[in-house]
């Protein structure tokens, strides 16, 4: 491979790394089963391709994309919490229910950006490469994220919000209004989300339709590598982790559609991310009996 296409396995790799740390809070911490990624993520992608081409600044048209994410994360809990729709449900509903409103949004199946200024070219240095750039900015961006969920998860809210997730019957008996902890923790989720679709759309040059198919896939494939690279139960770890794990399930995406002896395709994208999961989910076990053979 060459540095070229490490650097853009990297890029991606980072820009996924927002994807698995929302999955994290939704799928670890909460325990709700949330499939609006799949919607969420070109949520953010099309609202900020949508107002960066009306003319809108990049940095507002982003914290747009974030806030539209956070709202249709909020709706989620809110069909959860307040019409007791199952969580699974509820999340798929939202998520049948975006690929209209994107389509709403953008007017058409997808939204250029190329010749549009975006984040990445308004802060570019002249002394970097693009393609060096864009990395750098977003390990700054991840970075900030991943701090920021630290610190607020050791809050008064952040800890209730994990006590919603291990025992909601403890927490509401703790005088928690776990509802309120299920909306909040949702649209959390769904902003980093919608921040990374925002992102995405900029780094690849436009918004489409078809942008967040999989992205659910990608970020429990981020959160389950991550967890059998650095298992933990400490917060600060299990964060550090999934962004490790979205990383080097890029760089294995990309080394197994670039490798000639292999001779895998384009198409190919979801059969190696099965079988990845697979691996990340099988090793674990694997690991114990080696352990347990040896015990003996």
């Amino acid at each position: 491979m060459s540095l070229y296409s490490l650097l853009g396995a990297f890029e991606i790799g980072l820009i996924f790394a927002l994807v698995a740390l929302g999955v994290l809070i939704s799928f670890r911490i909460l325990r709700f089963p949330d499939l609006t990624v799949d919607g969420s993520f070109p949520l953010g992608g099309a609202v900020a391709a949508t107002l960066i081409a009306a003319g809108t600044d990049p940095f507002s048209a982003t914290i747009a994309a974030t806030l539209a994410g956070a709202l249709a994360g909020t709706i989620t809990g809110w069909l959860n919490v307040r019409l007791r729709i199952m969580d699974l449900l509820a999340s798929i509903l939202m998520m049948i229910a975006l690929y209209s409103i994107n389509l709403r949004i953008m007017g058409r199946p997808n939204v250029p950006l190329i010749t549009e200024p975006t984040v990445f070219t308004l802060l570019k240095s002249e002394a970097l490469a693009d393609y060096v750039f864009r990395p750098l900015l977003l390990v700054g961006v991840v970075l900030v994220a991943k701090l920021l969920l630290d610190w607020f998860f050791t809050t008064q809210t952040g800890l209730a919000m994990r006590a919603t997730g291990s025992n909601p019957r403890m927490a509401r008996a703790q005088g928690v209004n776990t509802g309120w902890m299920i909306l909040g923790g949702m649209a959390l989720s769904n902003a980093l989300v919608g921040l990374a679709g925002a992102l995405f759309a900029q780094t690849q040059g436009g918004a489409d339709i078809s942008m967040g198919v999989g992205t659910i896939v990608i970020g429990l494939a981020a959160v389950i590598v991550g967890e059998s690279i650095l298992p933990s139960r400490k917060l600060f770890l299990a964060t550090l982790a999934v962004i490790l794990g979205a990383i080097v399930y890029r760089f294995f995406i990309a080394l197994a559609l670039n490798s000639d002896f292999i001779g895998l395709q384009a198409q190919d994208l979801n059969l190696v991310t099965a079988l990845l999961v697979t691996v990340a989910l099988v090793l674990p076990m694997i690991k114990r009996r080696i352990a347990g053979g040896k015990g003996n």
